[in-house]
């Protein structure tokens, strides 16, 4: 198995304020293999269950990519149904994590989402970008499909620019497309400029009513319930066409390219 898989980390630190950041990273473009996955859906249930918490955001390391989606390195190595399976509900747990949690969370989106990077994009409640932070979901390009990540995509920009993302996997769309579609809440110059918006609204919603905030969150969420069920449905499909010879092939493909 690669190194890369073993790679990467999840942290957070938790303010004077309540104000709670959790940073994920890995050294190939913030990529999520299943480890980190796993980790960042926990420590997002577990900032959700502190009371010390009032909000939290949610961000990766560096200045560059935000994250470059699933672990090639581990879609690779991937024999069966069961690992596939696993691994695509990963996401979902992700998803699932930021759907259930009682408090907000704000993205910090400062470089390229590619697929569940743009899930995690869509899965956080409100959620900030660079102008560098251009989208892709290049899943069928490498035979397989947004499934997993495909109902918080939807339920954030529509299914119309979804499918658009979906179908034409290879093409970046820009920063000021997905903030016009409503991906991003708002677009910056600069991370400086973008991270001082951050705290400002972090602050505010610190001092906010932290029952209300629960009750908002969970009508801006309404009729989810069934996605613990539905992602991991998803995950079987996503599991299954990895394991196709059509898949590995497009997979080997793409890291050669």
């Amino acid at each position: 198995m690669s190194e890369a898989i073993n790679q990467g980390d999840v942290s957070f630190e938790i303010n004077e304020l309540g104000v709670g950041t959790i940073t994920f990273g890995h050294p190939l473009s913030n990529s999520l293999p299943g480890r980190v996955l796993q980790k960042l859906a926990d420590t997002i249930t577990e900032l959700g269950k502190n009371d010390g918490v009032k909000v939290i955001v949610l961000k990766s390391e560096g200045e560059k990519s935000f994250c470059a989606g699933a672990s090639f390195d581990e879609l690779i190595s991937i024999k069966d149904l069961e690992t596939g399976k696993k691994f695509f509900s990963g996401f979902a747990n992700v998803i699932n994590a930021a759907r259930k949690c009682p408090k907000f969370i704000i993205g910090r989106v400062q470089g390229k989402a590619v697929g569940g990077g743009v899930g995690l994009a869509s899965a956080v409640d409100y959620c900030y970008a660079t102008k560098f932070a251009d989208v892709k979901l290049s899943e069928l390009a490498v035979g397989i499909g947004p499934f997993v990540v495909g109902p918080a995509v939807e339920r954030k920009i529509g299914l119309s620019a979804m499918s658009q993302l979906a179908i034409n996997a290879t093409e970046w769309r820009s920063a000021d497309w997905a903030y016009k579609r409503g991906l991003y809440a708002a677009i910056f110059d600069s991370i400086e400029e973008m991270d001082k918006e951050i705290n400002l609204l972090a602050i505010r919603l610190a001092k906010s009513n932290p029952e209300a905030m629960s009750m908002l969150k969970q009508v801006f969420w309404q009729g989810t319930e069934h996605w613990d069920k539905l992602l991991m449905e998803r995950a079987g499909m996503s599991g299954t066409l990895v394991l196709s010879d059509f898949t590995i092939n497009a997979i080997n493909s793409f890291k050669k390219g």
